[in-house]
C-alpha cells in the first residue's frame, strides 16, 4: 500500500511539473527565411512600406524595399506578410522578470539580497528561464530584458537576457552589464500607517547618506591600488565602473538627487552612468544632454508624484526629454511590475498621444534601450548583420487592439507564442461560446 501511494505521488508530481513547464525553447534556425510584403519598422525611425527581410543562421542578410530589388527566393522558406508589420524585438530594461514567480511565496522570490552594499550580487544566476511570467512577454513582442536586482543602497549587478532559453547560460546576451545604486531621497513622506504625518518633508539624513556612498567608493578605489592580499568581492565588482566595462545605473527621481548623482559620477570618474526612474529629469535635461547621460524612464502609466504636477506629467515626460536631446528608454518597474512588463509597447503607444511620432515611440523600446544597455551592435534595429530578433504583427504593435503576433523570432529561432495565458483564453472562450 505504501509503495502504491509513493508511485501515485510520483506520477501526480510529474504530471503537475509537466503542466506548469514553460514552452520548449525553439531549435536553432536551420533554413533561410524570407519575410515579404510587410511594412518594416526598422527601429531607428525608418519605415519600409513593402519590404523583404531575409535572415540565415540567426543573422539578418537583407532588409530592403521589395520594389527596388529582384531576389531569387528558391530554397528559402517564404513568409508572405502583405498588410502586416515587422518590428525588432522589444527590450525591457530594469526588470525583475525571472527573479520572482509568486510574490507571496518566499521560495520563488530571489529579487534582493540582505545588506546594503551588494555590487557583487549577480542577478543572472538567479534568473529562472522556466518562469511562466517570462514566457507571457513574447506574445506582445517583448523578447529581451535587463534582469535587475532590488534593495539596499547598491542592489547588485544586472545582466541582459533573451526570453527563450533552457537555462540562464543559454539566455544571457550580455553578462554583468552594470551595477545598480539607489540614490538617497532628498525628501520623504511619513508612514501614515504608523500614525506619522504623510506630508512631504526634508530628509534630514540626506547629506549623511550621500557621504556614506562617497566613502564606499573611496574605499573601493583604495582597495584597487592596494596589494589585494585579501580578496574583497564587493570592491572587486565595482572595478568595471572605472575601466568602462560596466555602467552605473543610479535609481533616482528628484531634481536635486539627479543633479547630485551626476556630480558624484563625474567626481568619481565613472565611465558611464544612466539615470533610472528620472521623474524630474526634465528639469535638468540640459545637464543630462551635456554629460551624455541617458534615462530609463519610469512607467508611463503612472499617477503624478507631486501635488503641483500636471495630471498627465508621466505621459509626456518622454516627449519633454526627447525634445531636449536626451536618450530615453522606457522601463516598467513599480507595482505588479513583472506582469505589467508585457504592456511595454502600450506604454510607448501612450507617448504618441502626448507628442512623439510612432517611430520615435518605437525607438523608446528598441534602438534606445539597446544603445543604453550596450547591445546595439546586435539588437534593437532591423539592420543587415544584426540578430534576427523580430516579430510579425497583424497591425500596429503599439496599439493593444492590433498588436496581434503571428510569428516571433529570437536569433532566427521561430518561437512558440503559446503561454499559460493563451491556453486559459482558449479554454474559457470555448466556455463562453457554449453558454451563448
Amino acid at each position: 500500500m505504501k509503495t502504491l501511494n509513493i508511485k501515485l505521488l510520483y506520477f501526480t508530481l510529474l504530471s503537475f511539473s509537466v503542466s506548469i513547464a514553460q514552452q520548449t525553447p525553439a531549435p536553432k534556425q536551420s533554413k533561410t527565411i524570407a519575410i515579404t510584403g510587410a511594412t518594416a519598422h526598422i527601429g531607428n525611425g525608418t519605415v519600409i512600406e513593402n519590404s523583404i527581410i531575409i535572415f540565415e543562421d540567426g543573422t539578418l542578410k537583407t532588409v530592403t524595399d521589395m520594389t527596388l530589388v529582384k531576389m531569387d527566393l528558391t530554397g528559402m522558406e517564404v513568409m508572405a506578410a502583405n498588410g502586416k508589420h515587422v518590428y525588432p524585438g522589444f527590450i525591457v530594461p530594469n526588470s525583475t522578470l525571472g527573479l520572482v514567480e509568486i510574490s507571496a511565496v518566499r521560495a520563488t522570490d530571489d529579487v534582493s539580497e540582505i545588506g546594503s552594499w551588494n555590487p557583487h550580487i549577480r542577478s543572472l544566476i538567479a534568473y529562472n528561464t522556466e518562469s511562466k511570467i517570462v514566457e507571457s512577454m513574447r506574445p506582445n513582442g517583448v523578447l529581451l530584458g535587463q534582469i535587475t536586482p532590488r534593495g539596499g543602497r547598491i542592489s547588485g549587478t544586472s545582466s541582459i537576457v533573451q526570453f527563450d532559453a533552457w537555462n540562464w547560460e543559454d539566455a544571457v546576451v550580455k553578462e554583468d552589464d552594470g551595477i545598480h545604486m539607489n540614490w538617497p531621497n532628498s525628501f520623504s513622506r511619513g508612514r501614515w500607517w504608523l500614525g506619522e504625518d504623510p506630508a512631504m518633508k526634508v530628509n534630514d539624513k540626506y547629506d549623511e547618506q550621500v557621504t556614506e556612498i562617497t566613502d564606499y567608493f573611496n574605499a573601493t578605489k583604495t582597495y584597487m591600488v592596494g596589494d589585494k592580499s585579501a580578496t574583497h568581492l564587493p570592491y572587486e565588482a565595482t572595478n568595471g565602473l572605472f575601466n568602462g566595462s560596466k555602467t552605473l545605473y543610479i535609481h533616482v527621481d528628484d531634481e536635486k538627487g539627479i543633479t547630485d548623482a551626476i556630480n558624484f559620477s563625474n567626481a568619481n570618474k565613472v565611465s558611464k552612468m544612466v539615470i533610472v526612474g528620472g521623474y524630474e529629469a526634465h528639469k535638468v535635461a540640459d545637464m543630462l544632454t551635456r554629460n551624455n547621460i541617458a534615462v530609463l524612464l519610469q512607467r508611463v502609466h503612472s499617477r503624478p508624484s507631486l501635488t503641483d504636477d500636471d495630471y498627465d506629467m508621466p505621459f509626456k515626460l518622454a516627449k519633454l526629454l526627447t525634445d531636449k536631446g536626451v536618450t530615453v528608454a522606457l522601463e516598467t518597474s513599480g507595482q505588479m511590475e513583472r506582469m505589467n512588463s508585457r504592456n511595454l509597447p502600450f506604454y510607448a503607444g501612450t507617448t504618441v498621444a502626448y507628442g512623439l511620432t510612432k517611430e520615435q515611440a518605437l525607438q523608446l523600446i528598441t534602438q534606445n534601450p539597446a544603445k543604453i544597455l550596450g547591445i546595439d551592435d546586435t539588437y534593437g534595429t532591423l539592420e543587415v548583420g544584426k540578430s534576427a530578433t523580430l516579430f510579425i504583427s497583424e497591425g500596429d504593435a503599439l496599439d493593444m487592439r492590433t498588436n496581434i503576433l503571428t510569428h516571433a523570432f529570437i536569433d532566427g529561432r521561430l518561437l512558440s507564442l503559446e503561454t499559460h495565458q493563451t491556453e486559459l483564453w482558449k479554454r474559457y472562450s470555448k466556455k463562453l461560446e457554449t453558454e451563448n
